[in-house]
C-alpha cells in the first residue's frame, strides 16, 4: 500500500452520514466532516494523484475586497463579474492558460463542481487566458463573510482546495476578525500564502503596510509576502486597475509559473501541511464518532430496560393472581360457588371431580373459560407492552441525542411510539393460542406416559388443559376478602385434579413448562416491540467500529508518509530576474495544534509543519521580509485592533 491508497482507505469511512444525534457539538463535527472529506476529495487525493499538475491558486478574502476587478487586472481581461451589489461572486470563475484547460475541465480538481454550465450553484466557470503563464491558475472564490450561507462554505471549500492562497483584504477592513481567523488557520496549517492589500489611499501606503506587517508578525505569519495595491478611482465597475499598481503581483505569478521548481515546492508544501493536519483533525473526529456511538448505546439501554420491565410486569401479572379477576373469575363462580368449596374439598375430591366432568362436557361453559382465559392474558400483555413503550418513550425524551431523534420522527410519529403496536392484538391472540395448544400437546403427551389415559379420558384433554393453564395463573396474592377464597379454591382444586390424574411431581413439571413457554412467546412479542424503537436507531447509526477504522487507516497514512516526493531543487536565480517569489505562512511550533477556536467557517488546508516552501528562511525572493518560514515568535499572538473598517456591504467600485 502506498500514500495514495492510504488516504483513499481514510476516505471510505468518511462517506455516510456520523453525527446523526444532536449531542454535544454535533453541528460542530458535521462540519469537521465536511471539511475533511472536502479536502481530502477536493485536494488530497486528486493532488497525490497527480503532483506535477499545474498549480492552483485561489484568490479569497471579504465582502467587497475587490478579489474580481484585482483578477480581471491580472489577467487583462473581463474574466470575472465585479459589482456593487452583494454578494457578487455566486459562481466562481476559474482562469486558466489555454494549454492548461483540458485537465482543469475534468474532474481532477473540484470533482463536486460542474463544468457543463458554469451556471447556477454547484458550478465552476473556466475561462481561458494567455495572459496567464501555463502551469498556473487563478481562482476567484466568493466571499468569505458573504451573507449567504452556500457562499461561505463555497468559499472555504475553495481555499481548502488551494496550492497557494492570494489573500485579498482592503485598508479600510484588513482588521476585521473574520479574516484573520482564515490567516491563523493559514499560520496553524503552514499555508502557502501571499496577502493582497487593496484600496490603500496614496498617503496611508507606509503606515497602512506597516500595520498590516505587524499583525501578520504578532499573529504568527511573520514574512508573509506582502503586496499593496493604491486606492484608484475606476470609471466603472468594470474598469481594471492601473497597470503598475498591480506590476508587483503581475511579475510575481509570471515568475511562478515560469519556475517548475517552485511551484513543485508550493505544491508540496501545502500538501504536506494538509497532510500534517490529519494527525490531529482524524483523532478528534474519531472520539466524536465514539461519543455519538455512546450516546447510541444509551437509547438501546433504555429501550432493552424499558422492556425488560415491561416483561417483569407480565411476571408479576401471572404471580399475583389478578388474572382471575373479572371474566375468568366469573366462569368459575357460575360453577364452585364461593363458600363451599375450600371446606369440602378434602373429603369430596371425586364429588367434585364428577363436578368437574359435567362442567367441561358442557361445551359452552368450555368455550367460554377458554375465551375469558385468551381475553385475560392479551390483555396483560398489551398492558405490559404499553407500560414498555411508554417508559422507552420518556426515556428518550430526557437522554443525550433522544429529543432530536424524537423531533425528526415528528409528534405524532412520536405519540404512536410511546404505545403498543397497532397490530400487537392480533399478534397476541395468535401467541396465546398457540400457547393455549402447546398446554393441550403437553397433557396429551404426559397422559400417553404416565399411562393415565382413562382418568385424563374422564376429564377430557381440553378440561385438564384448561386447568393446567388456570394453574400457570392462580395465586392469591393480590386478591382481597372474597376473592381470596374463589381463586385459592381455582388454585387448590385445579392442582388436585391434576395431580390425581398426573401425580404432583408431573403437575409441578407441567405449570413450569407451560408457564416457560408463555413467557418465551410474551418475550418473542415484547422484542418485536422494542424493535419499532431500535430500527430508528440502526436506520441511522453509523457502522460500529467506525472510529477504531479511522484511527488505523490515519496509522496507514503517517507509515506512509514518508512516501511523498521531495520537490524539485530550486533554480538558481538570474541576474536581473524580476519574479518575485511567493512567501509561505511560518509554522505553528507551539505543542497544541488544534484548529483555532475563533474560526467561524470551515478551516482551511493545512502547510508543512517544518516551513519548507517558496519563501523560507531569509531573503526568500525580493521583497520577502525577514524570517520568512521562521518559528513563530514566542510572544502569543495579537487579536487585531478593532474599529477595522467598512461594513460588508461595501462595493467593489473604485
Amino acid at each position: 500500500m502506498d500514500l495514495l491508497s492510504a488516504l483513499e482507505r481514510l476516505r471510505r469511512p468518511l462517506d455516510r452520514e456520523l453525527f446523526p444525534l444532536a449531542i454535544g457539538e454535533a453541528a460542530a463535527d458535521r462540519r469537521a466532516l465536511r471539511e475533511l472529506t472536502g479536502q481530502l476529495d477536493d485536494y488530497l487525493l486528486p493532488r497525490l494523484r497527480a503532483l506535477d499538475a499545474p498549480l492552483l491558486a485561489v484568490v479569497g478574502g471579504s465582502t467587497g475586497a475587490g478579489k474580481s476587478t484585482l483578477v480581471n487586472s491580472l489577467v487583462g481581461a473581463d474574466v470575472a463579474e465585479p459589482g456593487v451589489l452583494r454578494p457578487t461572486t455566486l459562481v466562481p470563475t476559474l482562469v486558466v492558460n489555454p494549454a492548461d484547460r483540458a485537465w482543469f475541465m475534468g474532474q481532477n480538481v473540484l470533482p463536486g463542481l460542474s463544468r457543463a454550465t458554469g451556471d447556477g450553484p454547484g458550478a465552476l466557470r473556466v475561462v481561458t487566458s494567455p495572459a496567464l503563464g501555463a502551469g498556473l491558475a487563478l481562482l476567484d472564490a466568493p466571499d468569505i463573510d458573504s451573507v449567504v450561507t452556500a457562499n461561505r462554505e463555497l468559499a472555504a471549500q475553495l481555499l481548502a482546495a488551494a496550492d497557494l492562497w492570494l489573500f485579498v483584504t482592503t485598508a479600510a477592513r484588513y482588521a476585521d476578525e473574520v479574516p484573520w481567523s482564515f490567516l491563523r488557520s493559514a499560520r496553524e496549517r503552514s499555508t502557502a500564502l501571499a496577502v493582497v492589500l487593496d484600496r490603500v489611499p496614496p498617503d496611508a501606503v507606509d503606515p497602512v503596510s506597516r500595520d498590516l506587517a505587524r499583525l501578520l508578525a504578532e499573529n504568527g505569519l511573520d514574512g508573509t509576502r506582502l503586496f499593496t495595491v493604491p486606492e484608484a478611482v475606476l470609471p466603472s465597475e468594470k474598469a481594471r486597475l492601473p497597470a503598475e499598481s498591480v506590476g508587483p503581483i503581475v511579475s510575481w505569478l509570471a515568475g511562478l509559473a515560469e519556475d517548475a521548481a517552485e511551484r513543485s515546492r508550493v505544491v508540496r508544501q501545502t500538501l504536506s501541511g494538509a497532510l500534517d493536519s490529519l494527525d490531529t483533525r482524524v483523532p478528534a473526529l474519531a472520539v466524536a464518532i465514539s461519543r455519538q456511538q455512546g450516546a447510541f448505546d444509551g437509547l438501546r439501554s433504555i429501550v432493552s430496560g424499558a422492556y425488560a420491565g415491561g416483561m417483569a410486569d407480565f411476571d408479576e401479572g401471572m404471580r399475583d393472581g389478578s388474572l382471575l379477576r373479572g371474566e375468568v373469575l366469573a366462569r368459575w363462580q357460575d360453577f364452585i360457588g364461593t363458600g363451599d368449596l375450600m371446606r369440602s374439598l378434602e373429603s369430596r375430591v371425586g364429588w367434585l371431580r364428577d363436578r368437574i366432568v359435567g362442567f367441561f362436557t358442557g361445551r359452552v361453559p368450555e368455550v367460554q373459560l377458554k375465551e375469558a382465559l385468551e381475553s385475560g392474558v392479551e390483555a396483560l400483555i398489551r398492558g405490559a407492552a404499553d407500560g414498555a413503550a411508554e417508559r422507552a418513550l420518556e426515556g428518550w425524551s430526557a437522554a443525550p441525542g433522544g429529543p432530536g431523534l424524537l423531533e425528526r420522527l415528528g409528534a405524532v410519529e412520536s405519540a404512536r411510539l410511546g404505545r403498543a403496536s397497532p397490530d400487537l392484538g392480533k399478534r397476541a391472540e395468535a401467541a396465546v393460542r398457540g400457547w393455549q395448544e402447546y398446554v393441550l400437546d403437553l397433557v396429551r403427551a404426559e397422559g400417553a406416559e404416565k399411562r393415565t389415559t382413562a382418568r385424563l379420558a374422564s376429564l377430557g384433554v381440553n378440561g385438564v388443559g384448561l386447568l393446567l393453564m388456570l394453574a400457570v395463573f392462580a395465586s392469591t396474592g393480590g386478591l382481597t376478602g372474597i376473592e381470596v377464597g374463589i381463586a385459592g379454591g381455582t388454585s387448590v382444586l385445579s392442582q388436585k385434579l391434576l395431580e390425581a390424574v398426573f401425580g404432583d411431581q408431573a403437575v409441578r413439571t407441567l405449570t413450569v413448562r407451560a408457564r416457560e413457554d408463555l413467557r418465551e412467546r410474551v418475550r418473542g412479542l415484547l422484542e418485536a416491540e422494542s424493535a419499532r424503537f431500535t430500527a430508528l436507531l440502526e436506520s441511522i447509526e453509523p457502522p460500529r467500529g467506525t472510529a477504531a477504522e479511522l484511527r488505523a487507516a490515519l496509522q496507514t497514512v503517517r507509515a506512509h508518509r514518508a512516501d511523498l516526493p521531495p520537490a524539485t531543487a530550486p533554480a538558481s536565480p538570474r541576474s536581473g530576474d524580476t519574479a518575485e517569489l511567493p512567501a509561505v505562512a511560518a509554522p505553528d511550533t507551539t505543542a497544541d495544534r488544534r484548529q483555532s477556536d475563533t474560526i467561524e467557517f470551515p478551516p482551511l488546508p493545512a502547510g508543512d509543519a517544518r516551513g519548507a516552501g517558496p519563501g523560507a528562511g531569509p531573503g526568500a525572493g525580493p521583497g520577502a521580509g525577514p524570517g520568512a518560514g521562521a518559528a513563530e515568535p514566542s510572544t502569543p499572538p495579537a487579536s487585531p485592533p478593532s474599529g477595522g473598517g467598512g461594513g460588508a456591504g461595501e462595493g467593489e467600485g473604485r
